[in-house]
């Protein structure tokens, strides 16, 4: 009975149950009607015989006794032959039936006819609802082959069909994901193309400048070195932003996968200071660290130092000779939160809303050596691991950029 788990189906067999037993009523009916005819036409020809047997003086106990008497003799066999009464002719119960049955023939012709229109009709009316429901569905499923997914198939039904539909859904959201996947692939590899060649059009032009003038002047020994050094610093910048790229992508099209595990902050914090010292010594610049050593989060700790180092960066390039640069934490009993601050140049409120976006440089910015990554690239890495950053700054006071984490130890 697994076709009555279909409500439409079940709604076209109860229709037909109904119809049935409503057909059953009208011939019980009209049997009933029959009968009742046939019994009082008996009864009248039984009152005539009577009435005749007793106007022929013949007794009343006799007649009695007569209606009551169920042995049959050959006598009473031949009398009723003689006058055409057997089985093989018609008798006057045959003729009770040809009295009776007319009218009754007549009404059950019309309750047939009655029960075949209803069934017909139905039925009609059941195929017809059933074709416009196929035919919507053969036009859901044509947009769904044009990657079309505004409309759907019927739902919130039992029964095979609408299990068969939902399974089609499915299939459709399978598709509607992969498409989706797929023209972001395809916007994400164009405009990454787009910004590998902007990004890398600097330096390039600028590392065959200075070796045209290498070219042009090999003889001349500081020349030579000055022009080498430049060169060296171009191939670095074009290392960095192509790393940084590949990073990004990564990142974006979900191919790393964060092994998070326990890990010390002041271990993640020392790892991404010590990458800068160096440079910070040279621009002479102080990078503190100030937090409990014993304190832990949970973190994928080579992605989570990337992203540290990223801020410190980037307090590197907005800050001056002699300013600090402080990286902290502490724990409350919710978030873990991870500060990389610095007294620095600040950042103006125009901008503070757009330097997370890939390649964004403020129009103010002194930094003209930048990928215009880093921001993005240490976002996308604490976001990636069910984190936040956020940032506070204001121009001429410096920045304050938070790595917040969910308390999980």
């Amino acid at each position: 009975m697994k076709f009555l788990y279909e409500k439409q189906t079940r709604r076209f067999y109860l229709f037909l149950v109904v119809i049935c037993l409503l057909q059953i009523c009208v011939l019980g009916i009209c049997g009933i009607f029959q009968a009742q005819d046939i019994r009082r036409i008996l009864i009248k020809r039984e009152l005539a015989a009577a009435s005749y047997l007793l106007e022929q003086e013949v007794s009343p106990a006799l007649v009695a006794s007569a209606w009551n008497h169920v042995e049959v003799t050959e006598d009473g066999k031949q009398l009723l032959e003689t006058i055409g009464h057997t089985e093989h002719t018609q008798s006057y119960l045959l003729l009770l039936v040809e009295q009776t049955s007319v009218w009754q023939i007549a009404a059950l012709l019309s309750a047939g006819l009655v029960f075949a229109i209803m069934v017909l009709g139905g039925t009609g009316l059941f195929l017809r609802r059933r074709e416009q429901m196929y035919e919507s569905i053969e036009t859901v499923i044509a947009e769904y082959d044009q990657n079309r997914f505004e409309n759907h198939l019927p739902a919130g039904e039992t029964g095979a069909i609408f299990q068969l539909f939902g399974s089609i859904e499915q299939l459709a959201m399978s598709l509607q994901a992969k498409s989706e996947m797929e023209h972001k692939a395809k916007m994400f590899l164009r405009d990454m193309i787009s910004n590998i060649s902007h990004q890398l059009k600097t330096p390039l032009a600028a590392l065959n400048m200075y070796m045209e003038i290498i070219k042009d002047e090999p003889e001349n020994e500081e020349t030579v070195k000055i022009f080498s050094q430049k060169s060296m610093k171009s191939l670095e910048r074009m290392e960095r932003l192509i790393q940084s790229l590949l990073k990004m992508a990564r990142l974006d099209t979900g191919n790393i996968v964060f092994e998070k595990r326990e890990c010390f902050a002041a271990e993640v914090a020392g790892q991404a200071v010590n990458d800068l010292l160096e440079r910070a010594k040279q621009e002479g610049k102080e990078i503190l660290i100030d937090g409990r050593p014993e304190e832990r989060l949970l973190c994928d700790q080579e992605w989570t130092k990337e992203a540290v180092g990223n801020l410190i960066k980037n307090a590197l390039d907005h800050t001056e000779t002699g300013d600090v640069i402080r990286v902290s934490w502490k724990r409350t009993p919710a978030v873990f939160r991870m500060t990389v601050e610095d007294n620095g140049s600040g950042i103006a409120q125009e901008d503070i809303h757009h330097i997370f976006k890939q390649f964004y440089r403020s129009r103010s910015s002194s930094d003209r050596h930048g990928t215009g990554l880093g921001l993005s690239l240490a976002k996308s890495i604490v976001e990636g691991q069910g984190g936040n950053l956020s940032v506070e700054s204001r121009p001429g006071e410096g920045s304050v950029f938070w790595l917040t984490f969910l308390t999980n130890l």
